[in-house]
């Protein structure tokens, strides 16, 4: 559970508001610079590369001090790019353009990512608006490694709060005002109850509102009158990961809304806003931090991995070879080639290329746990074979402990086994290290489900269900719905979100296919005997389950889906040849059915 620090234990000051597609190769080697926790590539300068990695401690050292015992870091290592100049910025994200064209300059983005996240800090810009998405984004990585759920205005008004943090020589300015604070001036609030149930943003104008008071809220939680420096905040929090309804758990903290709103609103309409001085700021010393010189196949390495993971594989393509051939021996090089292939579909192809790279560096655990997951061992059901396999989940975990597909591997291991009590610990593991996974919570359910534990169950799967929506909100609905009605909690009924004027089929993949220039997708599924084939002409939305083994990532429609069970929302076919027209398709993990399980008496799952 997360627990912010009271920011009364901070020096209080006030700060008055003023109202009024080149893909890009290496021609040369990039710098490195590694601080602490942070790895910086620039080819720039080494004191501004410097500046930018002493920048990501500044944010780290605050988040650490606003929330002790929090997890900083996560799973998915972050890679940040500083690149010297515009020019050299839009070759790394020519979608930058189309924002230039638009009269937005960005000084920086934030890309998440399961595995890896990357960002990217323009050199030749410095000033605290330049960045302040940046942090925004890295605040929400380290609120979502540490909260279960948050209402969008409390996720998004904690990101746009600590990510206004100002930086003046050795003081640290938390609660600075956010700039989109002049758009409460030009427009009425949304209400206070409206604001909490929001759970979409639609673009343009209600956006920019919804962004602005939600940073207002957070403020007003933080420093407004009787907020007691946060530690209402701090009870409001505690009490939604307890499992609280959120509008249950504002009214207990922070009394009736009515009455809130109107201090809020006078909060709202003051020239000044109140800002805390971090009291005791780290010593960090620039100096001491390590840096070297790329050479040119590292940085072809390093530039193709984030073309890959940004889902650009013909940019990718070209940078990754050329490391190759550069530096047959780098193994990175070889682990972005596998990813490379694995996304065509050249499994054999992709096992090999990862077993070269984790050969030539051991450190590389995510070629050894795709190596592990490609190969025969990771279906066998011999005990040699799963010993196998269960020592080359452990030993990626030991390279990166806070890897969490690899607990859920190991869970689903457990229950081939029969060992439900060893598959409910990796499942609760896997929770911890990432609980915005709304699948992570359901493998627990169902694990809880087999050991008899259905009301427990049902808790999950509610939780699940009153919070996310779309896939996820189905999947839980499914849970739901496998609990004997006489044991489930007590509560509103249950029931799947599914499109208008569509009819429902589920079945098992038997193949899918992505054909043409245009892709245009083909699903063809087994249904109690008979081969059912339908298609999209259109857009249309696919979920999966976020335990299946590759995660979003790597999910492709197009490949790794045979065998899967599949739930098609469809139209009926305006073409003979198929069944129907598909709206929606829904992807979801298999889990298997063990002889025996091993059942122990447990007390209640706490989380």
């Amino acid at each position: 559970m997360l627990v912010t620090r009271p920011l009364r234990n901070c020096l209080i000051v006030s700060i008055v508001c003023f109202l009024p597609g080149v893909a890009l190769a290496a021609e040369k080697a990039w710098i490195e610079v590694d601080s602490p926790h942070f790895r910086v590539m620039s080819n720039g300068s080494e004191s501004g590369t410097r500046r930018i990695a002493y920048e990501f401690e500044q944010v780290r050292a605050t988040l650490a001090d606003r929330f002790p015992g929090a997890r900083i870091e996560t799973g998915a290592p972050l890679l940040i790019f500083a690149p010297v100049d515009e020019q050299t910025a839009m070759q790394l994200a020519p979608w930058m353009r189309a924002e230039q064209k638009r009269g937005i300059r960005l000084g920086g983005y934030f890309d998440h990512h399961w595995e890896k996240q990357f960002a990217m800090v323009r050199l030749d810009l410095d000033a605290p608006e330049d960045h302040q998405i940046v942090y925004h984004e890295y605040t929400h990585t380290v609120l979502h490694a540490n909260f279960r759920w948050l209402p969008l205005w409390l996720d998004e008004g904690m990101a746009e709060f600590f990510g206004n943090t100002r930086f003046e020589g050795r003081k640290i300015y938390i609660g600075a005002p956010s700039n989109r604070y002049r758009v409460l001036r030009q427009q009425p609030l949304i209400p206070v109850d409206t604001l909490l149930s929001m759970r979409t943003l639609k673009d343009g104008d209600e956006a920019q509102l919804f962004y602005a008071e939600s940073w207002a809220l957070v403020h007003f939680l933080h420093f407004g009158p009787g907020m007691l420096g946060g530690e209402k905040l701090n009870q409001f929090e505690a009490l939604l990961q307890n499992g609280t309804e959120q509008k249950k758990a504002f009214q207990a903290a922070f009394g009736d809304t009515a009455t809130l709103e109107k201090s809020f609103e006078q909060y709202v309409r003051q020239y000044s806003f109140t800002a805390g001085v971090l009291s005791n700021p780290p010593n960090i010393d620039e100096r001491s931090f390590q840096i070297r010189k790329l050479s040119v196949a590292e940085t072809d390495a390093q530039l193709g991995g984030y073309q890959l993971w940004s889902h650009n594989s013909d940019d990718a393509r070209p940078l990754i070879e050329e490391a190759i051939r550069q530096e047959p021996n780098l193994g990175l090089a070889h682990e972005n080639m596998g990813f490379l292939l694995f996304a065509q579909g050249k499994d054999d192809e992709a096992r090999e290329a990862f077993s070269r790279a984790y050969a030539l560096d051991p450190n590389l655990y995510l070629s050894l746990y795709y190596k592990t997951m490609l190969s025969p061992a990771a279906q066998s059901e011999t005990a040699g074979d799963q010993a196998k396999f269960r020592d080359a989940l452990l030993n990626t975990l030991k390279i990166n402990p806070d890897f969490a597909p690899a607990c859920v591997e190991l869970a689903l291991l457990d229950l081939r086994q029969g060992d439900a009590m060893g598959a409910l610990a990796a499942a609760l593991k896997a929770e911890k290290l990432e609980p915005t996974r709304a699948g992570y919570h359901l493998l627990t359910g169902r694990i809880l489900l087999r050991l008899g534990r259905a009301k427990e169950a049902s808790e999950f799967a509610r939780y699940v269900a009153e919070r996310w929506s779309g896939p996820d909100h189905d999947e839980a609905v499914e849970l739901w719905n496998e609990v004997p009605e006489a044991e489930r909690t007590q509560g509103a009924m249950l029931s799947e979100e599914i499109p208008r004027d569509t009819q429902t089929v589920k079945g098992r993949v038997h193949s899918t296919t992505c054909a043409g220039k245009d892709r245009k997708f083909e699903v063809v599924i087994d249904r109690e005997g008979d081969s059912l084939t339908f298609h999209a002409t259109t857009p249309i939305m696919i979920g999966f389950s976020d335990t299946i083994w590759y995660g979003e990532d790597h999910f492709s429609q197009c490949y790794h889906l045979g065998g899967m069970r599949a739930i098609i929302r469809y139209r009926p076919p305006t073409d003979k040849n198929y069944a129907g027209e598909i709206v929606e398709v829904e992807y979801r993990q298999e889990f298997a059915n063990p002889p025996s399980l091993k059942i122990e008496n447990t007390a209640q799952v706490t989380r």
